[in-house]
């Protein structure tokens, strides 16, 4: 499936932490060339690319790690006995989440709500704000299962679900797949989510306000009654 180049002026991001995860759509060939305009656009925005063994098929881990300067996590247990729970530190460590591509294996494990590798278990622990774009073989999109499965995801939240366009697909030739935005408009749409959340986190914030100072208020009023 072919790709476009971004918006000339990549959209404002307010992330620090970016986790991309890839999955094993064949538009996973194109990371390298996202990934290099993301650290070019954002300079400062750390990177942590998670790599499922499906998409290693398709782009290179070493050279996805040489682009953001960190080694490249592939979506497996790790083997050696560590101190620490993976999923549990990509979790603390990112304040925002990509899945680009997001194929159609993948699409369906998150939104039945399995957590079997830790990529996964990120994304159902995970209260930072997750943008998913599906990258589809033709035919993928009228299977009334998926579509099912990406509206749960897109009832989530913290979850924001892109929409697809029409593409070449690379087997047949024919524009008949259902391809991911460029990843300049799943940034922007990530930071749209943000927004919204932070809006929601302040507007939860004052509530707790508004109900300590009623509580305090009524106590103030018990206790003068009393002394009365």
């Amino acid at each position: 499936m072919t790709d476009t180049p971004p918006d000339r002026r990549p959209p404002e991001f307010g992330g620090e932490r970016l986790l991309v995860i890839g999955t094993g759509a064949i538009a996973a060939m194109y990371l390298p060339f996202w990934l290099n305009w993301l650290t070019t656009a954002y300079r400062t925005l750390e990177v942590q690319v998670v790599l499922t063994s499906s998409a290693a098929r398709f782009v290179s881990a070493q050279a996805l790690s040489v682009l953001v300067r960190r080694e490249v996590v592939m979506d497996r247990w790790p083997e050696e006995n560590r101190p620490d729970a993976l999923h549990v530190r990509l979790t603390e460590w990112s304040d925002s989440v990509v899945v680009y591509p997001a194929c159609v294996n993948f699409i369906s494990r998150l939104a039945l709500g399995l957590a079997d590798t830790p990529a996964l278990l990120t994304l159902q622990c995970t209260s930072a704000p997750i943008a998913v774009a599906p990258s589809l073989p033709p035919g993928a999109m009228d299977n009334p299962t998926l579509q099912r499965h990406l509206a749960t995801l897109a009832e989530r939240r913290n979850v924001v679900v892109s929409p697809v366009r029409a593409v070449t697909s690379l087997t047949t030739g024919r524009r008949d797949a259902a391809g991911a935005p460029p990843l300049s408009t799943l940034i922007g749409m990530l930071e749209e989510l943000r927004g919204s959340l932070s809006g929601e986190g302040a507007r939860m914030t004052e509530g707790v306000r508004t109900a300590e100072g009623v509580r305090t208020a009524e106590g103030s009023r018990t206790a003068e009654a009393e002394a009365v």
